[in-house]
Formats: structure tokens, sequence, C-alpha cells
């Protein structure tokens, strides 16, 4: 099973990458610095919280896991 220290590393790491992503996507979209970063900023926050909650509901659950 995978601890909770874990998964919350990896989603900062995801939500990272996602906010540079999302930062160029919004400026380019938008053509502003502004816009575009508070756009970015709103995804990562939101999608921090789910992808945190996603990964700890997979880590109870068994099913597909090789064991031994």
């Amino acid at each position: 099973m995978e601890t909770p220290r874990r998964s919350l590393l990896k989603a900062v790491i995801w939500q990272v990458i996602g906010l540079i992503c999302m930062s160029l996507v919004g400026l380019v979209i938008t053509g502003s610095v502004a816009l575009g970063g508070a756009m970015a900023l709103a995804n990562t926050a939101v999608g921090f919280c789910l992808y945190v909650a996603y990964e700890r509901v997979w880590a109870r659950i068994p099913w597909g896991r090789l064991h031994g």
C-alpha cells in the first residue's frame, strides 16, 4: 500500500508540471500573463485536491495488484 506522504509528493510534482503547462496554455489563449496565471492557479488548486483524494481511494483498492 502506498503511504499518504508518497501520494502527497506525487500530487505536488504532478501539479507543478500541470501549473507550468496550464500557465502557457492560459497565456496563449488569453494573451495575458495575469489572467493565464490566475486560470492556472485555480486549476492547480482544484486538481491537487482531487488528485490526492483519487490516489488515496485507489491505494485502498486491492484489485489488480500483484502480491508476493
